[in-house]
């Protein structure tokens, strides 16, 4: 897998658990560009990838940056980001990928939850640079939680974004309601952040009159699965027909791995895409958060790092 090393050149606590890192190109050089809704994948310690959004201006070539919300129950990423890399590090990135990226449209709502600001904070300065007109709501538990205040104030697009915090008054809390009958039905909108918010955000515009292709979602984090209704079945390489059995325990990307098929994954939670296989043959389960209900049905694709089958047999283009 082809990486860029990068030097972090800047740690800085953006709000509580938060911190951003601003990564440059190790040999001085200029960084592969990116769309506003970037994420690249950084290799924070052996077997451990994790993918982060770029919350800096697209046309910055010069930099990355990144924020990382230090998460308890961290399976080694975000704790390693907060507590092993620093200033002067030299570490390993991919160029960046886009699965979340902002299309042209006369008018377009960002609404934030918590951490999910990074890749919104990137659309508001493209957008802001291109003259387009957009709103931006960005919900956080405390504003001790809600980071880069201080630069969205100070910055040309500042009077477009509105703070709302859990714990403060009544009259400055999010009204989502309110906001979507301020607009027009189906005017684009982008949300990131926590799986409920998300939920919450996507059912309200759904209930206004918005479809699903007009709502665009990025979670960071899937809430854990339960496997007790797990069966084991069989999966089959198109390629050599060989099948091989996934136990009710096991993923299918484990088994696959044990045996010498290996397919590209990072956060083994079907958020990030990176797994993603064609189904040939057979029904999926799908346990994924990256796929919306259309693709859900279409069957023709799935997550192995987590999905599973109702089929016996799933067919796999590998």
């Amino acid at each position: 897998m082809n990486t860029l090393s990068v030097k972090v050149t800047k740690k800085t606590v953006e709000a509580r658990d938060i911190v951003s890192f601003e990564l440059m190109a190790s040999d001085g050089g200029d960084l592969p560009s990116f769309a506003a809704g970037a994420h690249v994948d950084v290799h924070v310690a052996p077997g451990i990838v994790r993918q982060y959004s770029l919350c800096n201006a697209p046309h910055e070539r010069h930099r990355y940056r990144i924020a990382v919300l230090r998460d308890p129950a961290s399976r080694g990423g975000s704790a390693g980001m907060h507590d092993a890399v620093a200033e002067g590090d030299v570490i390993q990135i991919s160029a960046p990928k886009n699965h979340f990226a902002l299309t042209a449209a006369p008018r377009v709502l960002l609404l934030a939850g918590g951490i999910g600001v990074t890749p919104l904070l990137c659309m508001a300065q493209a957008m802001a640079a291109s003259g387009a007109d957009f709103d931006m709501h960005y919900c956080g538990r405390s504003l001790s939680s809600i980071a880069f205040q201080a630069e969205i104030a100070a910055s040309a697009y500042g009077d477009k974004v509105h703070f709302h915090a859990d714990d403060g008054a009544a009259e400055q809390k999010l009204d989502i309601q309110r906001l979507l009958a301020a607009n027009a039905v189906g005017t684009p909108l982008y949300v990131c952040g926590p799986g409920g918010f998300i939920d919450f955000v996507m059912q309200s515009a759904r209930q206004a009159g918005w479809e699903d292709s007009q709502i665009h979602r990025e979670y960071f984090g899937a809430a854990a699965v339960s496997n007790a209704d797990a069966h084991a079945f069989e999966v089959q390489a198109a390629s050599t027909g060989k099948r091989y059995r996934i136990p009710a325990d096991k993923s299918v990307i484990e088994v696959l791995a044990e045996q010498g098929v290996e397919i590209p994954v990072s956060c083994e939670q079907g958020v990030c895409g990176t797994c993603i296989t064609r189904v040939l043959e057979g029904v999926p389960d799908h346990r994924d958060m990256y796929f919306n209900d259309e693709e859900h049905a279409r069957n023709d694709q799935f997550t192995p790092c987590c999905s599973r089958a109702k089929s016996a047999l799933l067919v796999l283009d590998i």
